[in-house]
């Protein structure tokens, strides 16, 4: 059950949010045990974003929720591939990107806790 939610300062079209959601769905693979076919994904663009007192350039925040403990081996790998796709596709430095990971057991679901 991971979500990740990602706000971006640049606009991006649909066809780039659909394209970054498909590799958000292969990244979360880093994490041991999951994969696309529960993750939930939130991403909004053109976003007021400041960063070390800045707006000038683009930047980006993304939170990533798991079911479960953090992984930080798996951490380390999803770091890795996201800030290359923003840095690499969407222009997006890695030095102007946080990406926070936050684990948990405390879930709902279809009326009820795991």
């Amino acid at each position: 059950m991971p979500f990740i939610d990602v706000k971006l300062t640049k606009k991006i079209s649909d066809s780039q949010a659909v394209a970054l959601k498909t590799e958000l769905g292969k990244m979360i693979e880093a994490f041991p045990g999951k994969n696309e076919s529960w993750l939930m994904c939130n991403i909004e663009s053109h976003k007021n974003i400041w960063f070390k007192g800045d707006n000038s350039s683009d930047c980006a925040f993304v939170e990533v929720k798991l079911y479960g403990a953090v992984n930080s081996d798996g951490a380390e790998k999803f770091t890795g591939l996201l800030c290359d796709y923003l840095e690499n596709t969407l222009t997006i430095p890695s030095s102007r990107t946080y990406i926070r990971y936050e684990g948990g057991t405390d879930w709902g679901w279809n009326g009820s806790n795991f």
